[in-house]
């Protein structure tokens, strides 16, 4: 897989299809083939980019903590790298955190902004979330065994956990199979999601956005975040994914792929 020098950091990345270029920015503690189920469907369409973010995969982990301001200097400079002049922008929970950090430093390399389980700044059910995970990690140190046990579980429904054990068992397995991230990375990432705020830039985005929700996500909830978003980005549409948790992407698959690749087809 290729990489590219990016800031301060050499970023790995995959490209899949021919067509006007999407990049796709994981989300806390994973890297590129988290989309591994969107990836040949958007490919089919577009050039599909998708990226170890810094501190995850393959891509370099220096010392942090990290802010979303520089993991969106990270995806500019990550398209300037390859030489991609505009595209869509795509992420999940961090990763549209950054994306919305993309859409307003540089609206003009932005197509369309696709935000999913995304938050315009962190509150106090945030922070105290990631601060547990913090916690976990450090005592059980490792990142996978903090993300099964205490992450998972509010990134899906109770009742996949409860129907499905097979689906979360695959999951689980895939992604224990993946680089796995180490602690000081993954506590890098975390200060990323705990010091998130972008409340007073969300009017320079200029893109088409697509923002989309778990009906009963707690994390981020569209309650606490869907009005803020929606009222002060210029152009946007809402989709809820009514009994999907944080991650409707790997609960309702199917309609998440229809949903997300019509709003980039109506934007090409």
């Amino acid at each position: 897989m290729p990489k590219v020098q990016v800031n301060d950091i050499s970023m790995n990345y995959i490209k899949e299809g021919e067509g006007e270029p999407v990049v796709l920015i994981p989300f806390l503690s994973a890297e590129h083939l988290c989309y591994a189920y969107q990836i040949p469907v958007y490919a089919e369409h577009f050039s599909v980019y998708s990226i170890d973010p810094r501190g995850a995969g393959e891509t370099d982990a220096p010392e942090g903590p990290y802010t979303t301001d520089q993991l969106a200097d990270d995806v500019i400079g990550f398209m300037d790298a390859v030489g991609i002049d505009k595209a869509h922008i795509l992420g999940t929970s961090l990763g549209a955190a950054t994306a919305l950090k993309v859409g307003a430093k540089a609206p003009d390399k932005v197509k369309s902004l696709s935000v999913h389980s995304g938050w315009s700044k962190t509150d106090l059910f945030i922070q105290v979330l990631t601060n547990g995970w913090i916690e976990v990690a450090d005592f059980k140190g490792n990142v996978f065994d903090t993300a099964a046990g205490y992450i998972f579980p509010l990134c899906l429904s109770p009742e996949l956990f409860a129907n499905n054990a097979e689906h979360i068992g695959a999951l689980a397995e895939f992604v224990k199979g993946r680089p796995q991230q180490t602690v000081d990375a993954f506590k890098s990432q975390c200060g990323a999601v705990l010091t998130h705020d972008c409340e007073n830039e969300l009017s320079k985005i200029t893109a088409p956005t697509l923002l989309t929700f778990g009906g009963i996500d707690t994390i981020t909830s569209v309650g606490r975040f869907r009005d803020v978003l929606e009222s002060n980005i210029k152009q946007t549409e809402v989709v809820v994914f009514e009994g999907c948790a944080h991650t409707p992407m790997y609960e309702q698959t199917e309609k998440f792929n229809e949903k997300t690749l019509d709003f980039l087809q109506r934007h090409f």
